[in-house]
Formats: C-alpha cells, sequence, structure tokens
C-alpha cells in the first residue's frame, strides 16, 4: 500500500472575468509568436459569455468529489492547480508544502492519453515542484478514458440527449480536441477515442456515429487531426442528415472550448444545414463519474491489480511507460496544403 497525504486536481485554467481574459490568453501562447490581433479576437468569446466556466466546474467537481470521499471515510485535502491561471500549480504546491503535505495523488481533467493532455500537465507539476524546496511528491492516477465510472456517466448523459431529440434516425458526431497529427502520431489518442466512442455507440443502440475533432488551433499550414466538427456537419447535410447528437467525449466539463465551439459554431451550422441538434453533456459532477474517480484514487492508494476498464485497450499502464506520448516533431507542410484554418488559439481545454 502507497498512501498519500492530500489530492491534487490539476487541469488548464480560465479567466474567470474580463480582466483576465488577455493575461489568460498572453500566458496560453507565451514563445509560439501569435499575433496580438488573433488573441483579441479570441478574446471576444470569452467578454461575450463573461469569461470561462471551467475553475466554477472543477471547484463543483472537488465539491463532489469531497463529498464522496467523505461518505466513504476517506477524505483528504483536494488541492486545485492549473497551468495557465489562478490557482496556478506553483502556487498550489507551494501552499501543500506549507500545509505539511509531503505526497499526493494528483487527477488530471483530460481522460485520453496525448502529449497536450497528459504529459504537457505532468511537465508543468514537475516544473512547479522544481521552483519549490519541500514540493510535496505527486503520483497520478491513470487515463480514466475506459474506466467505466467515465463511460457510464457518457451513456447517461447521450441517452438524455437522444431523448430529447427522438433517438429514431439520430446520428451521433463523438467530438474530441483536435491535435498536430504529429502528436497524434507519438500516441495511441486516436486510437482511445475510437475504442471509447464503439463501446458508447454500442450502448446506446445507435449505429450510425463518426469521430470527429474541434477546437484545432496553429498555423494552417500543420496538419491537424479531422474532420472537424463544422465540415462534418457540412457532409451530413449534403446526405439529408435530419438529427445529430454531438457528443463531446474528450472533454470532462462543459467549458470555453465545448459552450463556444459547440454551442454556438456547430449548432449555428446544423441550423443553417436543417438538422435538428442536441449537444449531449460532458461528464462533469456526474455520481458514476465521480465515484469511478474515487475508485481510481483507491487503485492507487493500494497499488490494487484489479483495474476495471471496457473496450478492446485494457487498463492504462500507471506510471506510463519511459517515452509515452513525447513532444511531437515540427514537420513542415507544403504551402497551400488543405484542411480547415485554426479558428483559435487553445482557449481552455
Amino acid at each position: 500500500m502507497s498512501d498519500f497525504d492530500a489530492i491534487l486536481l490539476v487541469s488548464f485554467g480560465g479567466p474567470e472575468n474580463d480582466e483576465e481574459v488577455m493575461p489568460f490568453l498572453e500566458h496560453v501562447v507565451e514563445g509560439r509568436g501569435v499575433p496580438r490581433e488573433r488573441l483579441l479576437s479570441v478574446a471576444e468569446h470569452y467578454y461575450k459569455l463573461g469569461g470561462s466556466p471551467i475553475n466554477g466546474q472543477n471547484r463543483d467537481l472537488i465539491g463532489a468529489l469531497r463529498d464522496e470521499l467523505e461518505e466513504h471515510a476517506e477524505g483528504r485535502p483536494i488541492y486545485f492547480g492549473n497551468r495557465h491561471s489562478a490557482p496556478f500549480l506553483k502556487d498550489t504546491l507551494a501552499q501543500m508544502a506549507k500545509d505539511g503535505v509531503k505526497s499526493a495523488a494528483a487527477i488530471l481533467t483530460s481522460a485520453f492519453s496525448s502529449y497536450s493532455g497528459c504529459r504537457q500537465y505532468r511537465e508543468a507539476v514537475l516544473a512547479a515542484q522544481e521552483a519549490i524546496s519541500d514540493a510535496p511528491k505527486v503520483r497520478y492516477v491513470r487515463r480514466f478514458f475506459n474506466h467505466p465510472g467515465f463511460i457510464d456517466a457518457m451513456v447517461d448523459r447521450i441517452g438524455e440527449a437522444l431523448d430529447q431529440l427522438g433517438a429514431d434516425g439520430a446520428r451521433i458526431a463523438f467530438t474530441a480536441h483536435s491535435i498536430p497529427v504529429s502528436m497524434a502520431d507519438g500516441c495511441d489518442y486516436v486510437e482511445q477515442l475510437m475504442d471509447v466512442s464503439e463501446v458508447i455507440a454500442g450502448r446506446v443502440g445507435v449505429s450510425q456515429w463518426q469521430l470527429v475533432y474541434q477546437s484545432r488551433s496553429g498555423p494552417p499550414q500543420v496538419p491537424w487531426l479531422e474532420p472537424d466538427i463544422l465540415d462534418h456537419i457540412e457532409a451530413l447535410r449534403q446526405i439529408g442528415t435530419e438529427k445529430l447528437v454531438v457528443a463531446p467525449i474528450g472533454f470532462v466539463s462543459d467549458h470555453m472550448e465545448v459552450v463556444w465551439d459547440l454551442d454556438h459554431e456547430a449548432k449555428d451550422a446544423c441550423e443553417a444545414a436543417g438538422i435538428a441538434m442536441v449537444r449531449a453533456g460532458t461528464v462533469g459532477t456526474h455520481p458514476t463519474f465521480v465515484a469511478g474517480l474515487r475508485e481510481l484514487l483507491q487503485e492507487l492508494r493500494d497499488d490494487s491489480p484489479n483495474k476495471r476498464a471496457l473496450g478492446t485497450l485494457g487498463p492504462r499502464v500507471n506510471p506510463c511507460a519511459q517515452g509515452c506520448c513525447p513532444r511531437p516533431k515540427r514537420r513542415p507542410r507544403p504551402a497551400g496544403a488543405g484542411g480547415r484554418p485554426p479558428r483559435a488559439p487553445n482557449q481552455d481545454g
């Protein structure tokens, strides 16, 4: 048994008011040479919505997890740290050290494996640890994309959307954050998404489905995973699709990229195409998902060999294998290459 003193929820971060919007976006794209004009354009999304909901949703998740742990007499302090906005990881780890925390179990608000969805978060935690004397040791719960707690909660969310839309004749578009092809080549991100999509589609009884992507960013000459959700909607229009459930399986909460890219852009595209669309909720604070996180923490604490997983891929190796999900290599693409141009730099997911 390898116990821990506290729990650390690690997330991307987001601005909670207008004053925080530009500092947040500048932090996200630091060193990438993104023109200020483009940041100002993205900032308008936040201004229209009054900031990002991500921090509040993470606090809700912490509250639900705290209740779940206390109900099972497994309560521990839960801390919250972000990569790109307050509370910053460095400040959180400093507070943990001040509070006497020696070891922590970390939960990343990303279910799937990729450099940007896993290793980059771990690198951020390591950088914060190295900047703090007596920083707590940090271990991670495994990637939970195929844990029953995550999948069962998504099945419920999609089932609710199908009930609202009318399941007869409905299609499902499973969405996830697009990543550069060079990044996808170094991990099994796409394989994980496909496996989970197939499991969920079978559970809800829908045979017509496709995995699509959203929220790509970066130079247009760099290839990213496709098809984009908007291109997919146009393809569905051409074949006369009437009903579509958009299921954001690649996201844990209804944060900015879900609300803007799906509830605004995809919804508008469906209306223009004459397609009735319902966006399924993310797992959020679904009780089954929260109970699954408790199980993952218990699994980590007890070094349990009994790890539950659905689909064909089995439980994710934990700790990750050496060299897993490496930083993507830059590779040029011919000028004028196709593909949808990026709409915005990464927002808050």
